[in-house]
């Protein structure tokens, strides 16, 4: 029984290393993941359970780590793994992405944001600091809230907007559980920081709002005029 168990593993491991996910189940996918973290059980009927409970593969991965540890066979171990993966995915998209990256369109930018929004399950506030001809030069965290509120200050904003001496700033936050769409505070919030940034030579060329895996520009979709 042993040596059938240890024989499965080792087929599924080389079954990733010569084809990598291409032709896996999403229990399969989550069993090979729970390996590391359990070296010795049967991970297949975990995963299947997990698959079950929380929905799908996404909906593991974005469970809290809370309600992961709630889960029968979940150890500290497995709910620490399994929340690594979207945050590692996102670094590794972000370090794609490294400081010279032209974003001069609405759809580099919103793609850049939506990197740093992997996994993530509350409010973030990220300023894009670029120079004149669009190329990054800083991707600053600025503020971090909870599931549905961050507080900042335009003032947060354009201090960081200096310190990386941007001539063009772009925002993005996100709705962790809501839509795209901006809300009224949004708007006013980002008509302020506009206007602040005129008088110090900076320009917001975008506010760009993600949730999930879409975005809404201000600038293109006509909430707000920007220079």
């Amino acid at each position: 029984m042993e040596h059938n168990h240890q024989g499965h593993r080792r087929r599924l491991k080389e079954r990733f290393r010569q084809t990598g996910f291409e032709g896996f189940e999403k229990h399969e996918m989550l069993e090979l993941l729970l390996f590391y973290s359990i070296p010795q059980k049967d991970t297949n009927s975990l995963a299947h359970s997990l698959l079950k409970q929380f929905g799908s593969l996404s909906g593991v991965f974005d469970a809290s780590y809370e309600d992961l540890l709630k889960a029968q066979g979940i150890s500290d171990n497995s709910a620490t793994l399994i929340k690594m993966i979207p945050q590692l995915a996102g670094a590794y998209l972000g370090d794609r992405n490294d400081p010279g990256l032209i974003l001069d369109s609405v759809e580099k930018a919103g793609a850049f944001l939506l990197s740093k929004y992997i996994g993530v399950t509350n409010e973030r506030v990220y300023l894009l600091c670029l120079d004149n001809k669009r190329k990054l030069l800083n991707c600053v965290l600025v503020s971090e809230g909870s599931l549905s509120r961050v507080n900042f200050h335009p003032r947060q904003i354009l201090q960081q907007a200096l310190q990386c001496s941007a001539s063009t700033i772009i925002l993005g936050h996100n709705h962790p559980y809501g839509t795209a769409l901006p809300s009224d505070t949004d708007i006013l919030m980002t008509r302020q920081l506009f206007e602040m940034a005129q008088v110090l030579e900076i320009t917001l060329r975008d506010h760009i709002i993600v949730a999930g895996d879409d975005f809404v520009s201000l600038a293109q979709s006509g909430f707000l005029h920007f220079g």
